[in-house]
């Protein structure tokens, strides 16, 4: 299980943070995105080194970056005038603020630390979770909820998505039951996305670009599979019925979310990105501009 979640951290930390970031808004987070696996090579690094003092040193590098970014996220939503944010802004602002958590668990688990008494297998698993689970599914809730006409389910999903990650966050702290309240909310609000990628993004995006058709399409399908076994998990965990041992989640949901959902809805956004500023084919059923990401609201940017 080491080798498969080290892989997927190092994913998380070198591609899917910078690549989210230029999603959120590439001249602004330009600067930033270039910058970051300068800071996440360390961490990619200690995980493969054994626990002890140079593992720890080199997670605190990542570790001080992600909580740079989640203080400089904070302080400017606090201080952005205006309305309250809207649930595209909350999405990114929950996305901003998550790899904070997952570095803290590094540099914990890293130590050989039992942070407010976790095993270490725990803390290790909460490094790829709030890497994907929290940035890149709170993102992509967010970017959905952009560019999808249904309004009331992607409000949802925007809002369901960053209550059910600190939801399932919180459940660490109290039990297993607080738990499965949030992945049952999380697990609702990523169905919610999965559904509207199917109904919404994906039909033009395919008109204009099979590929990130495709990766849309994979995204979405991933999800229903992933996040049913999240629920079968949090359930057994509270009720004691048979379920999916720690391993065996890591091989399948955390393997799925991590290249199925996670990096295929990158690389379609990315895509979508790039397409946008070419003319549309006039067999597109929507304009690009009702796809592209950019123009995530103000108030959760971060000045590079």
């Amino acid at each position: 299980m080491t080798v498969l979640v080290n892989l997927i951290v190092t994913l998380g930390m070198l591609y899917v943070v910078p690549a989210g970031l230029r999603l959120i808004d590439p001249a602004r987070f330009g600067r930033a995105a270039r910058l970051w696996p300068l800071f996440a090579a360390p961490g990619a690094v200690c995980l493969w080194l054994p626990r002890g003092a140079p593992a720890t040193a080199l997670a605190t590098i990542y570790a001080a970056a992600t909580l740079a970014l989640a203080v400089r996220a904070a302080v400017a939503a606090v201080r952005a005038p205006g309305r309250g944010p809207g649930p595209a802004e909350v999405a990114v602002l929950t996305a901003l603020m998550a790899p904070s958590v997952a570095g803290t668990a590094l540099v914990a688990e890293r130590a050989g630390h039992r942070l407010f008494g976790f095993d270490l297998d725990i803390l290790a698993l909460t490094v790829p979770h709030f890497h994907f689970a929290g940035f890149t599914a709170a993102l992509v809730a967010g970017l959905v909820c952009r560019a999808s006409a249904a309004g009331a389910l992607a409000r949802w999903a925007a809002y369901s998505v960053p209550a059910g990650t600190a939801l399932v966050l919180l459940g660490y702290f109290i039990d297993d039951w607080a738990e499965l309240v949030g992945a049952v909310t999380l697990t609702g609000g990523m169905w919610a996305v999965a559904l509207l990628t199917w109904r919404d993004v994906r039909p033009g995006a395919r008109g204009r670009d099979r590929i990130t058709g495709a990766l849309l399409a994979c995204s979405a399908v991933v999800l229903v599979a992933t996040m049913l076994l999240a629920l079968w998990w949090a359930l057994g965990e509270a009720t004691g019925i048979v379920h999916p041992t720690l391993t065996w989640m890591a091989a399948t949901h955390g393997l799925g979310n991590a290249l199925g959902f996670g990096l295929c809805s990158l690389l379609a956004w990315r895509r979508l990105t790039a397409s946008a500023a070419r003319p549309a084919p006039s067999s597109a059923p929507a304009p690009a501009a009702a796809l592209a990401p950019a123009a995530l609201p103000d108030r959760t940017e971060i000045p590079a």
